[in-house]
C-alpha cells in the first residue's frame, strides 16, 4: 500500500510487529484521512504523543486560520488580537501560518463585541491574564482528576498483560474529550455566576469604592514551618495538607461578606469590607487548623483596614503589606490586628497590647495587637495562670455559618 509505505519510509513503523504494526498503521491511516500531514505525524511520534492526536483534533476542530485572516474577518487589528493571545499565556507565532482555529476566531468576535459595547482593551487584557492563571489551574486540576481515565493501562510482561492497541487507546481519549469537554462550558458558566452574585453581594455591603479605592479589612494566614516540612513529608502527604488548608480557608470564607482573595502554598489570604466578619473568620481560621490535629502545621495570622485597589481580581495597597508583616511577626495559633482594627471592634473582641513594632515596608512604626474572642475564656486563664507552655486547648464554639 502507498500509504504504508509513506509510514514506512518516515519512521512510524519502525520496530513495530504483528497486532502493534497494524494498529499503528490504523491510528495512522486514520489521522492522515482528518487532516494531519506527516511532519506532524513524525513530530507526535518523536514526543510518544501520537494516541493523544485525535483528542487533540476534537478540541482544536478541523479549521484552520492564519492570524491575519482572522484579523480580516473580523476586522479587529492584528496587533491588538495578539495582544490579546499574549494575555491568554500564549505565544505570537508566524502571522500568516493557519495555526488558529474556529474557536479563535469565536473569540476575536467576541473581543469586536466588547469593543463594541465601549471595553477598554487594557481592562480586557488584564482580565484575559487573570481568567489565563485561573484557567490553567482549573485545567492542572481537572487532569489531575480524570488522569487514570486518560492514562493507558500499564503493562504487565511478567504476568503476560498485553498492552490495549494505539487505534484503540486513541479512539477512548477521543470519546472520553468529546464526553467531559461539553459539560465544562456550563459548570464554568455557573461557578462563575455564583461568584460574582457573590462579589457584587459583598461590594454593595461594603457601599461601594471610595476614590482611591475600597477601604476593607485585610488578613493573611500561613502556615508555620510550611518549607520545611516540604522537605520532611513524602509529596501525596504534602499536597493533601495543602489542599485541607485551601478547604478549610474557603469554608470560613463562605461567612457574611467574607471573600477568599487568593491561595498561596501556604498562605491564604481574606478580605471583606465588614471587619468584624473578617477577624471573626480568621480567627475560626486559626482553631480550624488547631482541629486537625498532629502532623498538620500550626497558623499565624494578620489582619489590617484601609484603602486597598483592586486589581486583576487581587488587592494592593498599604493594609494588604500591613496585613502580610503583621502575620509574619505573628506567634503559631495567634492572630495580630493593626490598631485601626483594635478601635473599631473593641467590646467586640478582646484585645492585648503586643506592643509598637517596626515592621519590614512599612513607614513608621505601628502599634499592635492579638486578637481573641470575647468568650475564650481558657485562653485568657492560661495567659494569667499557666506558664507550662503547653498547647493551648481552644474552647469558644465555632461561629455559626450563614
Amino acid at each position: 500500500m502507498p500509504e504504508a509505505a509513506d509510514f514506512e519510509g518516515a519512521g512510524l513503523l519502525e520496530g513495530l510487529e504483528g497486532e502493534q504494526r497494524a494498529a499503528r498503521l490504523r491510528l495512522l491511516e486514520h489521522l492522515r484521512e482528518v487532516g494531519f500531514e506527516l511532519v506532524q505525524l513524525q513530530e507526535a511520534a518523536s514526543e510518544e504523543r501520537l494516541v493523544m492526536l485525535p483528542l487533540e483534533n476534537a478540541l482544536a476542530g478541523s479549521e484552520r486560520y492564519t492570524p491575519n485572516e482572522i484579523a480580516e474577518r473580523t476586522g479587529v487589528d492584528r496587533e491588538l488580537l495578539d495582544e490579546q493571545w499574549r494575555a491568554l499565556g500564549m505565544a505570537v507565532g508566524d502571522p500568516d501560518e493557519p495555526s488558529q482555529t474556529a474557536d479563535e476566531l469565536a473569540a476575536a468576535e467576541r473581543v469586536k463585541e466588547f469593543l463594541g459595547a465601549g471595553l477598554d482593551p487594557e481592562a480586557m487584557r488584564e482580565t484575559a491574564r487573570v481568567m489565563a492563571m485561573a484557567m490553567s489551574q482549573i485545567v492542572a486540576a481537572n487532569r489531575q482528576m480524570v488522569g487514570e481515565l486518560f492514562a493507558a493501562p500499564d503493562v504487565d510482561a511478567a504476568a503476560g498483560e498485553e498492552a490495549e492497541p494505539e487505534d484503540v487507546v486513541a479512539a477512548r481519549l477521543e470519546a472520553l474529550g468529546g464526553a467531559l469537554v461539553p459539560m465544562v462550558g456550563p459548570t464554568l458558566e455557573h461557578i462563575y455566576k455564583l461568584h460574582l452574585r457573590e462579589q457584587l453581594r459583598v461590594a454593595t455591603l461594603g457601599q461601594g469604592t471610595a476614590a482611591e479605592g475600597e477601604e476593607i479589612a485585610v488578613a493573611f494566614a500561613d502556615l508555620v514551618g510550611f518549607t520545611k516540612l516540604g522537605e520532611q513529608l513524602p509529596p501525596e502527604q504534602f499536597g493533601r495538607i495543602t489542599a485541607r488548608f485551601g478547604e478549610l480557608a474557603a469554608d470560613v470564607a463562605t461567612a457574611d461578606t467574607v471573600r477568599l482573595v487568593k491561595l498561596i502554598g501556604d498562605a491564604a489570604m481574606l478580605a471583606s469590607p465588614n471587619p468584624e466578619a473578617l477577624l471573626g473568620a480568621t480567627l475560626d481560621l486559626v482553631e480550624a487548623v488547631e482541629e486537625e490535629g498532629g502532623g498538620f502545621p500550626g497558623l499565624r495570622a494578620g489582619v489590617s483596614f484601609g484603602q486597598v485597589l483592586p486589581r486583576s481580581g487581587d488587592l494592593y495597597g498599604r493594609a494588604v503589606n500591613l496585613a502580610s508583616r503583621l502575620t509574619a511577626t505573628a506567634h503559631p495559633g495567634s492572630v495580630l490586628v493593626s490598631a485601626e482594627i483594635q478601635e473599631r471592634l473593641e467590646g467586640e473582641f478582646r484585645f492585648s497590647d503586643a506592643g509598637h513594632k517596626s515592621l519590614k515596608g512599612i513607614d513608621g512604626g505601628v502599634r499592635v495587637y492579638r486578637a481573641r474572642d470575647l468568650d475564650d475564656e481558657a485562653e485568657a486563664q492560661a495567659d494569667s495562670g499557666d506558664r507550662s507552655g503547653r498547647p493551648l486547648r481552644r474552647r469558644r464554639k465555632r461561629r455559626r455559618r450563614r
